[in-house]
């Protein structure tokens, strides 16, 4: 079984993979009269001739150290997951390799921050940490198959 340890988000360590969904340390421009401040453009949405759409997921909690043994990519669209709650959750990801996953790697995701995957990009199954939790999750419909899942040998997650 391989052991891997759960790493701090950065932006240039998940590039790879996709974009962090935090605000910037400065606004890109104020709007509303002043009292808002517009993080713009944070992530690009690919619907690979779908529509983009948004949704909610609710998943079950896991505890570390936790056995991934399901990956899942979605070929034809990007996938974006936002926390609506006030933890810390986990996204685990892997390179592609030939068409199937690479090395896993775990990321802890701060509270309030989420992250868009980008069209391909091999995924563990939403991982919040110690309760369940809310996602607000933007991604795409339409035709075409959009999912693929694979049972991996156990990577064990740790702290």
């Amino acid at each position: 079984m391989t052991t891997i340890r759960i790493e701090p988000l950065t932006p240039e360590a998940f590039a790879p993979f996709g974009e962090v969904l935090a605000p910037r340390a400065t606004p890109d421009r104020m709007i509303n009269a002043g009292r808002c401040e517009r993080h713009h453009a944070l992530a690009t949405v690919e619907t690979g001739g779908g529509e983009a759409i948004i949704s909610i997921f609710r998943s079950e909690a896991v505890s570390l150290p936790y056995a991934c043994t399901l990956l899942e990519r979605h070929p034809l669209g990007s996938q974006a997951f936002m926390p609506l709650g006030p933890d810390a959750w986990m996204s685990v990801v892997a390179p592609d390799a030939g068409g199937k996953p690479g090395a896993p790697r775990a990321f802890l995701v701060p509270a309030g921050t989420g992250v868009n995957l980008r069209a391909g990009v091999w995924h563990g199954v939403l991982t919040p940490l110690d309760r369940p939790a809310y996602f607000l999750v933007v991604d795409r419909e339409g035709d075409g198959v959009n999912l693929e899942e694979v049972t991996i040998p156990p990577v064990t997650i740790t702290a």
